[in-house]
C-alpha cells in the first residue's frame, strides 16, 4: 500500500514547512537577553530590551539585583517613584535614528514596571 500526495497535500506540507522554518529562524536570530550579551554587545541592547520586557526578566527584583545584572544606570525619581534608566543606543528606524532607554520603575524596593522610552 502506497500513500500518494495530492496537489493540495503538497501545498499544505510546503506551507507548514515554511512556517516552521520561519519561526525557527526568527527565534535563532532574535537577540536574547543574557548578562554576558548585555555587557558585551552594547550596540544591540535595544534588541535585548524587547526580550527583557516580554519575558518579564526584571519584575520583582531589587535595585541591587538590577545593578548586578545590568550594571550602573541613571537613577532618578518621577511622581514619587524611583526609576533606573539604561541607555539602549540607537534603534534603526526608517524615519529617524532614535536614542532609546530602558526605564525600570520601583515600588517598595522592587521592580514593578519595565518599559522603553526616548532619551
Amino acid at each position: 500500500m502506497r500513500f500518494k500526495f495530492g496537489k493540495t497535500d503538497r501545498i499544505g506540507l510546503m506551507l507548514f514547512t515554511a512556517v516552521v522554518l520561519t519561526t525557527t529562524l526568527i527565534y535563532q536570530f532574535e537577540e536574547r537577553f543574557t548578562k554576558e550579551n548585555w555587557e558585551r554587545n552594547r550596540s544591540t541592547r535595544y534588541k535585548m530590551a524587547d526580550d527583557i520586557i516580554e519575558r518579564q526578566v526584571l519584575l520583582g527584583k531589587t535595585k541591587q539585583e538590577i545593578i548586578n545584572l545590568l550594571g550602573y544606570a541613571v537613577f532618578t525619581t518621577k511622581n514619587g517613584k524611583e526609576i533606573l534608566q539604561y541607555k539602549l543606543g540607537k534603534s534603526p528606524n526608517f524615519e529617524t535614528v532614535k536614542r532609546e532607554t530602558l526605564i525600570i520603575y520601583f515600588e517598595n524596593e522592587k521592580v514593578t514596571l519595565v518599559v522603553r522610552g526616548q532619551e
